[in-house]
């Protein structure tokens, strides 16, 4: 997938060893919150001309991308892990609350 990935990697390995939509649904918030914050960030570190109205080229090299890449994904994790947090804490304060139904 990755070219110069290190193929003894325990974690490229098991990256490599999922189904094409395990992928997928981990890749993908839950949210489209999380999906903005993202897209937010990414544009953030990009830069943020509207490609509609202007003619935007990005040169980098292989090192500078697979920072940013790497960025992007300790970005999104750290967003996903906040939410299932988030989620997580929510369904306590509900199942807190006494019910009034009684």
């Amino acid at each position: 997938m990755f070219a110069g990935v290190d193929r003894g990697n325990s974690l490229w390995q098991y990256m490599q060893s999922m189904s094409p939509e395990t992928v997928a649904q981990l890749s993908k918030p839950n949210s489209a919150e999380v999906f903005q914050m993202m897209e937010h960030h990414i544009v953030g570190m990009l830069g943020g001309l509207p490609s509609e109205q202007f003619d935007v080229s990005i040169t980098t090299s292989r090192e500078s991308l697979g920072r940013l890449l790497a960025s992007a994904m300790m970005n999104g994790y750290f967003l996903r892990g906040a939410e299932q947090r988030m989620t997580f804490e929510q369904s306590l304060q509900a199942d807190a609350t006494p019910s009034t139904d009684l």
